[in-house]
């Protein structure tokens, strides 16, 4: 992100409302989220995380209905529902005892659907943001300070260690291997920068139906290669709930009126 900020650095003005309102969208969108995302997927399976992130196209349908005036006639509402009942599915498919690790649990799918919550605002502050002002410049100050915040939230307490005694761990700097390092650069740059470029570009050339459906794509093939690439199983209710929200969301995405061409999601 660091070279778009640079090419847009005298361009890129905020007042002191949006700049308030950038800083609290990067706190839910890289601290808050990445971090209960990652502990959710810690204690759950990556096929049921992809599952519950097939709720966020219908999460959104609903917070443009409450914030922003969106009217669902009644199947809009019983997709609602059906999704509803499907992330129920999923999280009560977990195990609500012991966790293990490698296992979908209780916790980890609350966690994963939490952070999906946090997701939620961080689009909806983009999206007033991108309003005047270029939808890749506000993804890049976004993350950017996000990132800081989140390398406060991780290292500050333990460069305090001395002061505060409270025990925490170095970060396993040096444990980690070539391979994870790589993971983790092709993580950053593939699936947060680029996606988030692309992404950014794309909604101004799509109509919301097409983008919506794209959206599903997600849920469905994550939980594929979780499955086949990592070994992972599917019980009965996360497959009931699986199909239930993915039918929902590509019920309110794909339905209604054909989109005049001029009319593009923002």
């Amino acid at each position: 992100m660091l070279p778009v900020v640079v090419i847009n650095w005298d361009r890129f003005h905020l007042t002191r409302a949006e700049l308030r309102m950038l800083l609290i969208s990067a706190a839910f969108g890289i601290p808050i989220q990445f971090l209960l995302q990652f502990q959710g997927l810690a204690h759950t399976t990556v096929s049921h995380a992809s599952l519950m992130v097939g709720a966020m196209p219908v999460l959104l349908a609903a917070a443009a209905a409450i914030f922003a005036g969106e009217r669902l006639d009644r199947i809009g509402w019983l997709a609602l529902f059906a999704s509803s009942i499907g992330a129920a599915c999923i999280v009560l498919g977990g195990s609500h005892g012991h966790v293990v690790r490698g296992e979908p649990s209780l916790v980890g799918d609350l966690m994963v659907f939490a952070s999906l919550v946090v997701a939620l605002a961080w689009i909806l502050l983009s999206m007033k943001l991108m309003q005047t002002h270029s939808p890749p410049v506000v993804s890049a100050y976004t993350i950017l300070s996000g990132t800081a915040m989140l390398a406060v939230v991780v290292l500050v307490p333990w460069l305090l260690n001395p002061v505060t005694h409270w025990n925490v761990q170095a970060p396993p700097l040096a444990h980690v291997s070539l391979t994870a390092w790589a993971a983790l650069a092709c993580g950053g740059l593939l699936c947060t920068s680029i996606t988030t470029l692309l992404w950014n570009w794309a909604i101004h050339h799509v109509p919301a139906s097409r983008a919506g459906v794209f959206l599903n794509i997600e849920p469905a093939l994550g939980s594929l290669l979780g499955v086949k690439l990592l070994g992972e199983h599917l019980g009965p209710y996360a497959w009931l709930g699986g199909a239930l929200i993915l039918a929902a969301a590509i019920t309110l995405t794909t339905r209604g009126h054909t989109p005049d061409p001029a009319i593009i999601l923002e």
